[in-house]
């Protein structure tokens, strides 16, 4: 179901990407054009919220850009406070008058995973508060390798190559890249 609703959406990309993470890839999961859709993206993150439902935890976190609407959404089908994390300064951090409080049991959510670093530097934020991960949750997980050492929860896990710039074989044959995500990257 899960993937019908992407290619349905259109948020599956060919072409050659510069991903947040620095790396290259032949395809893209474009997940702002799920959640462009409410009805579409409450059924892709149902089945994460399916996921979660014998994790106890108090706090659902986003990191912006790609993590504030699966947090809203997760957090309104968990009954949950839901907030988001952004960059200030080139650092990751709370503001907006939000809070957490020490010991409060946190769930960080993402569009999609691929090495990790937005909610790792969400975590930072969260454990510098006393908040406790316990679990990061993504519609696409993209992964190749283990990237956390905590519980991850994703609605689909997809195969998708990404290259070191150097090794980049769309970079070999001068095909330009276009750089979809929200991170400052070169």
């Amino acid at each position: 179901m899960v993937l019908e609703i992407l290619k349905e959406v259109e948020a599956l990309l060919e072409g050659h990407f510069l991903l947040s993470s620095g790396k290259h890839s032949n395809r893209y999961c474009q997940c702002a054009k799920l959640l462009q859709h409410p009805d579409k993206a409450e059924k892709v993150l149902s089945v994460v919220a399916n996921q979660l439902s014998n994790i106890e935890f108090d706090l659902v976190v986003g990191p912006a850009m790609g993590g504030v609407i699966v947090a809203y959404e997760l957090g309104r089908q968990m009954k949950k406070p839901a907030i988001f994390t952004e960059r200030e300064n080139g650092e990751m951090t709370l503001r907006r008058g939000f809070s957490i409080k020490p010991g409060q049991k946190v769930v960080i959510t993402e569009d999609v995973v691929t090495t990790g670093k937005s909610f790792k530097e969400a975590a930072k934020v969260v454990e510098s508060f006393g908040g406790e991960v316990v679990a990061v949750v993504c519609i696409v997980d993209r992964t190749t390798s283990k990237v956390t050492d905590y519980p991850m929860y994703s609605a689909i896990k997809l195969e998708i190559e990404s290259y070191e710039k150097d090794e980049c074989p769309l970079c070999k044959e001068g095909i330009p890249y276009i750089k979809p995500g929200s991170r400052n990257i070169k």
